[in-house]
Order: structure tokens, then C-alpha cells, then sequence
């Protein structure tokens, strides 16, 4: 696919839940697919509600031919109940988030995949093979992944569209659990859709959250025989939030390794790093990590065992690390985890059984505990450190960053199997 100078983000006929046929819109939602990681977290939301929007992003079958096809029976079958509708016209789609003192603001459209879109970090192919399986079954995007843009800050073009729409009523308005306040507006009439358009035909874009995504999307539409540029597969469900006026929340994401018990991941480290037990709780273990200067991270073993590893070895540093990079990829926490501890330390290998990626600590620590192994717990990366590599083509090791707030999943969902898309 050629690549064009600016984003293109088209509208399309939204699939919303009819409120009149779920419990609450709060009940049907879901975070993305990537949050809802532990078995009790699914189960808790398939309980909320019948409907719930995680039987379709995470459907749970002896294989994975069979929990595709189930996504796709049940969205068949939800959108023959009239469950799920879908909005008469094509439209972009508003969408606020709002917390205390947090507020994001985006338009929700189909992307083109020939836009200049950045991405930070790598991805894992089995998870976009699974991820494109279950997409190509269901002939539908289930939830946005999360991008970002610059523009220069002033209330005009797509910003000036998005702040006329948020002084209507809204499509809907729900508080999901976390206690975020979410809303979402319709945008159709001709002239905002063409100020969206030429504002956006100039900007390009940051991958914040959903590589995984992004990449199964550019998978799928490979993969189309004689798909096109003006092909529904030709484009992606994303929410593209300006940063210059809603700044992104960054949080670390951290490793959990079920295979590495604690005193076999200290006693390997020979003098590598620096390790220290760390007295207290969780809260006290993160309060002294964010203190340290240079590299570092926290190794849990259970809710009452912390260790902070610090000071690695120079020259261990300059003979694990490849030079081929800029010094601030050489310096990332990310890039010193899997190219030395992982790679050349633990011996850990690459792969979903063997590294698994939780956003919340407590969850690491817990999980840890559970299989007996060792969390990794990390910092955040700022966003201009991430943008910065992004734009000189360089990438972070996967997972490393956790952007922020990230939409709700079950809001709006885009079909790929109607070709007024």
C-alpha cells in the first residue's frame, strides 16, 4: 500500500448496543482486550451482563478456530436480536473520557492504513495472527486502539469540530468501573467532515496504544484478495486524540515471569546490577524506583517481597547493547531489561508463555506469587521520549509503554462486511 502525505479518517456506520435491550452500557463495556488479562477478570465481565462486548474480544474455547468462529456466531446473532444496531449514516464519532481532574477528547474513525502512522514499539506475531483470525471471522473491529496527533494547540479544524459537537447532547453517556465518565456525539453534517479532513491531511500520527492492532489491521488487508485503497479492509478502527490540547497519561508496563523463581533471578545476577532488599510495601517499593537515578527496576516475588536492582555493570552494558541505536534507545529501562537481563542474564526466552505483560502492579505481583516467579516491575517513558524515537524510525521494545486513558471497548464497534462503511 502506497503511503500518502497526511491521516485519513473516514466515517463509518457505527454498531452501538440498543440501550433498551442491556442491563446498562456500563455492564456491556469492556477495557481493551490487552487489559483483561486474568481468567477472573473475564469471568467477572461476562457476569455483569449477557452482552458483554468481552464474548467477543476474548471468547474462551478449547482452540482458537473454535472461539473465532464463537465471536462470530454471537455477533451474528447479537445484531439479528437487535442487541446491537447500527447507526443509519456514516459518521465520526466524538468521544470524551473524563475523571477528576483528567479530561481526553478524540474523533473515533476509520483510518487509513497508508497514513503516516508511527509506531514505538514491536509486536508479538502469534498475537496478531490470533487477533487477525478473530477480526477476519467476525468481518469487524471490535474496539479502537488509541492514537495520538500534534497540532498547534488552537481551537481550529478538527479541534474546533470537536469542541461545537460536546456542547450537544450526547449518543450516550455511561461511568464505567474504573470511575471514568464516558460520552460519545455523531459527527455527519458535510462541512465538519471536510474541516476533520483538511486539518488532518497534514498531520501524522503516534501509535500510543494497540500495535497489535494496528499491525493485524495492516495483516488482514494483505491478506484481502484484490483488496483496494477504497477497501473497508483498507482501514482501521482507532480513537486519534491531539495531544497538544488533551496530553496522554504514560505508565510502565510490567513483565512477569512464571518460570523464574526470585532467589534463582537474584543469585543469576553475578554482580550484573546492583540488588538491594527493599522493606515495606508495594506503594514503598514504586516510591523508591521512580527516586532512583539512571536504570532500575524492582523484582517482586510475592506482596511482601521486594528487591531494587540498580547500577548495572558498564561494561556489561556496552558489550549486550547493539550501537547501531541512538543513546536515548540505548538508555531506556525497556532496552536494558530484554537485552541484558533477559537475553543475557536470565536467559529468558521471547515468547508468551515464558513473558507475560500486565499494566496494573498489583496484578503482577499477585500473579507472580500465584506461578511462584518473579515481576519485573518498571517505569514510565515520557511521550516526548517516545515520540522522538518514533519519529527517527526507532522502536522500543514491545510493551513498553502504557498510554493513557485508554478508550472503553463496547462503545462502538465498525463492520467490515457493509460496504456503505
Amino acid at each position: 500500500m502506497t503511503s500518502t502525505d497526511g491521516l485519513r479518517l473516514l466515517p463509518f456506520r457505527g454498531l452501538r448496543y440498543d440501550r433498551d435491550r442491556v442491563g446498562s452500557l456500563t455492564a456491556v463495556t469492556s477495557p481493551p482486550y490487552d487489559v483483561v488479562v486474568r481468567p477472573d477478570g473475564v469471568r467477572h465481565l461476562e457476569t455483569a451482563d449477557p452482552y458483554n462486548i468481552v464474548r467477543l474480544i476474548l471468547p474462551h474455547a478449547a482452540d482458537p478456530t473454535t472461539r473465532h468462529r464463537q465471536a462470530a456466531d454471537t455477533l451474528r446473532r447479537w445484531r439479528a436480536e437487535g442487541v446491537l444496531r447500527q447507526d443509519d449514516e456514516p459518521a465520526l464519532y466524538v468521544y470524551e473520557q473524563r475523571s477528576g481532574e483528567v479530561l481526553q477528547r478524540g474523533l473515533i474513525g476509520a483510518l487509513g492504513l497508508d497514513g503516516p502512522v508511527l509506531p514505538h514499539e514491536g509486536v508479538i506475531p502469534e498475537v496478531v495472527e490470533d487477533r487477525a483470525a478473530l477480526m477476519r471471522a467476525a468481518a469487524a473491529n471490535f474496539e479502537p486502539l488509541l492514537l495520538s496527533y500534534r497540532s498547534q494547540g488552537t481551537t481550529t479544524g478538527a479541534a474546533a469540530v470537536i469542541e461545537r459537537t460536546v456542547e450537544r447532547d450526547p449518543l450516550l453517556d455511561t461511568v464505567t468501573e474504573d470511575g471514568f465518565a464516558h460520552r460519545l456525539w455523531a459527527v455527519t453534517d458535510p462541512a465538519d467532515l471536510a474541516a476533520v479532513d483538511d486539518d488532518l491531511s497534514c498531520r501524522q500520527a503516534l501509535i500510543a496504544d494497540g500495535h497489535h492492532r494496528w499491525a493485524t489491521y495492516q495483516r488482514l488487508y494483505e491478506q484481502q484478495p484484490g483488496a483496494t485503497a477504497a477497501s473497508p479492509w483498507a482501514f482501521g478502527l482507532v480513537l486519534l486524540v491531539d495531544t497538544a490540547r488533551y496530553p496522554l497519561q504514560v505508565r510502565a508496563i510490567h513483565r512477569v515471569l512464571p518460570h523464574l523463581p526470585p532467589a534463582k533471578a537474584l543469585a543469576d545476577l553475578a554482580g550484573a546490577f546492583r540488588a538491594r532488599t527493599l522493606p515495606g510495601e508495594l506503594s514503598a517499593a514504586l516510591e523508591t524506583l521512580e527516586e532512583t537515578p539512571g536504570t532500575a527496576f524492582v523484582l517482586a516475588g510475592g506482596p511482601d517481597s521486594f528487591h531494587l536492582l540498580d547500577r548495572p555493570d558498564p561494561a556489561l552494558l556496552d558489550r549486550t547493547i547493539r550501537r547501531d541505536r541512538p543513546e536515548a534507545w540505548r538508555r531506556l529501562d525497556a532496552t536494558v531489561l530484554h537485552s541484558v537481563l533477559l537475553d543475557e542474564v536470565w536467559h529468558i526466552p521471547d515468547h508468551p508463555s515464558d513473558i507475560s505483560y500486565l499494566h496494573h502492579t498489583g496484578a503482577a505481583v499477585e500473579q507472580a506469587a500465584r506461578h511462584g516467579g518473579t515481576a519485573v516491575l518498571m517505569r514510565a517513558t515520557s511521550e516526548e521520549t517516545v515520540r522522538q524515537l518514533a519519529e527517527h524510525g526507532v522502536t522500543m521494545p514491545r510493551k513498553s509503554t502504557s498510554f493513557g486513558p485508554k478508550p472503553a471497548t463496547g462503545l462502538v464497534l465498525r463492520t467490515l462486511d457493509d460496504h456503505r462503511n
